[in-house]
C-alpha cells in the first residue's frame, strides 16, 4: 500500500482527496485541524506547516500540498504584508514540505508530487493580483523541479477554477452569487472538491506515468472558451 502525505488534508479539496484515497492508500495528513473522518488508513499530525517542524515520516510515495489563500482586493488596497502572507502560505510552505520529504520521495518507486495553481494565473481578472502572482510562482516551481527530478519523481499541478469549499465561501455566499458564478463559466458550472480529488488521484497514480511538469486546468471552460 502506497503512502500519500497530504499537507492540509483536513478541509476542502485536501479532505476530498484524502477521502477518495483512504481505501487504497495509507494517508498521512499534516494540518492544524483534525480531519472529520476517522479511518484505519489515516494518520494525522497536528502541525502548522509554516511555524512548526514537519513530522518525520518513514515512507513517502506521493506528496500533495493543498494549503492556499484567496485574498481578493484592489491592488491599491493590498499591503506588502498581504503579498508576503499569500506567498508564505502558497509557495514557501510548499517548498518547505518538498525539501523535507524529497529524500524519502527519492527512495520511493514511481514517486510523485502534486501542487495547486489557479485559473487566475492564465486569465487576467481584477482583484486577483496577489493570488495570481503566487500561484504563477508555483507553476514555475512545478516545471523546474519536474525537470530536475526526472525521471525519478513526477511533479504536476492542478489549476482549478472556483471550487465549492470553505476557502471560496465568500464567492458563493448565496443563490444569486452561485448562479452568477455558473453563468460566468462556459460549461455552466463550477467545481466540486470531489471532481478535483478525482484529478488528483489520477495524477499521483501510474495511469499518469507519462505526465510531469504539467499544469492541468480544471476551468469549466473559462480560460479557453468565449462565453
Amino acid at each position: 500500500m502506497k503512502t500519500v502525505v497530504i499537507i492540509g488534508g483536513s478541509k476542502g479539496i485536501g479532505a476530498a482527496i484524502s477521502n477518495s484515497l483512504l481505501e487504497t492508500h495509507k494517508i498521512i495528513n499534516v494540518s492544524r485541524s483534525q480531519p472529520e473522518l476517522m479511518h484505519q488508513n489515516l494518520t494525522h499530525y497536528a502541525c502548522d506547516v509554516l511555524a512548526d517542524e514537519l513530522p518525520e515520516i518513514e515512507k513517502v510515495d506521493s506528496l500533495i500540498y493543498c494549503p492556499g489563500s484567496i485574498n481578493l482586493k484592489p491592488f491599491e488596497r493590498l499591503k506588502i504584508e498581504d503579498f508576503k502572507n499569500d506567498f508564505d502560505i502558497n509557495f514557501i510552505g510548499a517548498v518547505k514540505a518538498i525539501q523535507k520529504y524529497i529524500p524519502k520521495l527519492k527512495e520511493a518507486d514511481k514517486a510523485s508530487i502534486l501542487m495547486f495553481s489557479t485559473v487566475a494565473s492564465k486569465l487576467g481578472m481584477p482583484f486577483h493580483t496577489s493570488v495570481a502572482s503566487v500561484k504563477s510562482a508555483i507553476e514555475g516551481l512545478v516545471i523546474s523541479l519536474a525537470a530536475e527530478y526526472a525521471p525519478k519523481i513526477r511533479i504536476n499541478a492542478i489549476a482549478p477554477t472556483v471550487t465549492d469549499t470553505t476557502l471560496a465561501s465568500k464567492l458563493l455566499r448565496n443563490d444569486r452569487q452561485k448562479e452568477q458564478m455558473i453563468e460566468r463559466h462556459p460549461l455552466k458550472k463550477y467545481l466540486s472538491p470531489e471532481e478535483v480529488a478525482e484529478m488528483a488521484s489520477f495524477l499521483i497514480s501510474e495511469k499518469s506515468a507519462s505526465m510531469s511538469g504539467q499544469i492541468f486546468e480544471m476551468d469549466c471552460g473559462i480560460t479557453t472558451f468565449k462565453n
